[in-house]
């Protein structure tokens, strides 16, 4: 296979949602990783996560969502490679950062008894409050009784109080008995926490040998961070400090004081319990979720030079995603007309990304506008420049959604359904456009869609998504020709080209998965007409089929027994030639 570099690795990632008391798991341990000037296509049904998972690249998940674990490192050398050019002010405040450092670094010689300090600290605490499975079974079963009742009062907010008001005091029954539930169940908490403290208290000897112990261990802690801080330490030190300032000299001067500040806190809990400052992964744990932390590769007099690794996963700070969303990572959306302003002209909708982004003077931005504006193949485009949104036909207005989206010529361009609100042959000529202007400007497209007829056309590569997995990854011609998951023949099936004259045309049985709760094996299952009793019990690993071709179902298993795909995708290729009379 030719060794491509990665552009973006998704690592089990998990994206969940908090929806009306509950917890929503939309993405469920995703790894991929997608290639420099590739296409790939990201399939499943509505509600499979295919939106949610592209969303996490561009930091637009909603403000109920969020990332629970996992990393997405995306590899750009614009975003990665940092300078900084040290003056006169910034040396003193260098020197204030790495004193600061210092002064922490005599609490790493205490580490080990300060950890003994928490542990004993732990022990009582233990002694005196509830387990973590106490507190877990009271913390759900508290939840599950909330969102009873949330349910309950949205559904009397359906009700007619005129003409349902019997139903309407059942309900409010019902949402006051609920209620009452919560606060016996946390009175029930309460109770048992006071008894458990009542008995700890009693405890005259364990209280006394509690006092003695962490007297003498607060003793000896004392006298291990008094030792001073050695030239290695302090070697490291300036290091850690010159990588601070590679890390937040991005920022404006008020931003950069309390990144700083946030830092230098983080280091010293680090340093307190005995974190390797040296190791690079040790830093980045410690760094990595206040800012885009950058390592030092050398210093040449002044200069600082890093590169810098970005965890999309981790940034949280509005000027990092600027620098990322629309320049680096850019989105087409489904609808054009809610992509675009109605009250705002054409050209200026171009212009305003154009200089935001690039820096440059409204009449620069204004040729590059005109110059995009050809490239998508809006006709006379200097006439048409100053033009409303309403005056352009759906085709042309995706077209110009998708030159705004080039118009910083972004590493990755996101087709979230692009044409699923335009015409078919439109559809068609969108699809040539975005693959022609991959050739000019090398960027790599991820495109959503539950349109296989539209994955032939524009992907390399295909994941297929099921309730927030995986669940096969392939090349286009793979996962058509040669699919391994049931749930992929079931997508295939349901193609309206392969259905014979005078049959019905197919269709999954049942619903997908809720994702509120947990899910036990294959998620697949209970709509898998090949379902084993191993499918209802464990998940399936990811398995190898060749190089580039993965799926996650047991029936890739050896002692799995031999099934062939069904008849209707047998010798697919030879149907869609029939079906399009090519």
């Amino acid at each position: 296979m030719e060794e491509k570099k990665v552009l973006l690795s998704v690592k089990d990632l998990t994206v969940k949602f908090r929806v009306r008391g509950r917890i929503l798991t939309a993405i469920r341990g995703i790894s991929l990783d997608i290639y420099e000037n590739e296409s790939i296509a990201i399939v499943g049904e509505s509600g499979s996560g295919k939106s949610v998972f592209t969303k996490t690249f561009a930091g637009m998940l909603d403000q109920n969502g969020f990332i629970d674990t996992g990393s997405i490192f995306f590899d750009d050398d614009e975003l990665s490679v940092t300078d900084v050019t040290l003056t006169p002010a910034k040396e003193a405040t260098l020197g204030r950062v790495v004193r600061a450092l210092d002064h922490s670094s005599r609490l790493e010689n205490g580490a080990a008894t300060w950890k003994e300090i928490l542990n004993l600290q732990s022990e009582k605490k233990l002694r005196e409050g509830l387990t973590e499975e106490e507190e877990a079974r009271f913390n759900e079963e508290i939840s599950d009784i909330i969102y009873r009742k949330t349910e309950r009062f949205n559904y009397k907010q359906t009700l007619d109080p005129r003409a349902e008001r019997d139903k309407v005091r059942m309900v409010s029954a019902e949402i006051d008995r609920l209620e009452a539930e919560v606060k016996a169940k946390k009175a029930e908490k309460a109770e048992l926490l006071k008894q458990r403290k009542k008995l700890a208290a009693q405890d005259v000897e364990y209280t006394r040998s509690y006092d003695e112990r962490m007297s003498a261990l607060k003793e000896r802690y004392e006298s291990e961070i008094r030792q001073p801080v050695s030239e290695q330490t302090h070697a490291r030190n300036q290091m850690i400090g010159e990588e601070f300032f590679l890390s937040v000299d991005r920022y404006g001067l008020l931003r950069r004081r309390k990144a700083l500040k946030e830092l230098l806190k983080a280091a010293e809990e680090a340093m307190k319990l005995g974190v390797d400052l040296n190791d690079r992964d040790a830093r980045l744990s410690v760094f990595g979720d206040l800012v885009l932390y950058a390592f030092l590769t050398n210093r040449e007099g002044s200069t600082l030079h890093g590169r810098s690794v970005n965890d999309l996963s981790k940034i949280k700070n509005p000027e990092d995603w600027t620098k990322i969303r629309g320049k680096r990572i850019a989105t087409v959306f489904q609808d054009p007309m809610t992509s675009l302003n109605p009250i705002i002209t054409i050209g200026k909708q171009i212009t305003s990304i154009i200089m935001k982004h690039q820096n440059v003077s409204e009449a620069e931005a204004r040729m590059r506008a005109m110059e995009l504006m050809y490239k998508v193949g809006i006709p006379n485009a200097e006439n048409r420049f100053d033009d409303y949104p309403f005056q352009y036909s759906g085709g042309m207005r995706q077209r110009i959604v998708i030159a705004i989206a080039l118009s910083c010529q972004p590493k990755i361009l996101i087709c979230d359904e692009p044409t699923t609100a335009l015409d078919v042959t439109i559809q068609a000529q969108i699809l040539k456009l975005l693959k022609d202007l991959q050739k000019e400007y090398s960027y790599t497209i991820v495109f959503i869609t539950h349109d296989l007829g539209v994955v032939a056309n524009v992907a390399d590569r295909v994941a297929v998504l099921y309730a927030g997995q995986i669940v096969e990854l392939g090349t286009v011609e793979e996962v058509f020709y040669d699919p391994r998951h049931p749930y992929t023949w079931a997508l295939l099936s349901s193609l309206p080209q392969l259905a014979q004259r005078d049959t019905r045309l197919f269709s999954i049985t049942g619903t997908p998965p809720s994702l509120y709760n947990k899910i036990v094996g294959d998620a697949f299952a209970p709509r898998n007409p090949y379902c084993m009793k191993i499918d209802t019990l464990v998940e399936p690993p990811m398995f190898q089929i060749t190089e580039t071709h993965f799926a996650k179902t047991w029936l890739l298993d050896p002692r799995a027994p031999k099934l062939e795909k069904p008849e209707i995708i047998h010798d697919t290729h030879e149907k869609l030639k029939k079906a399009f009379n090519i």
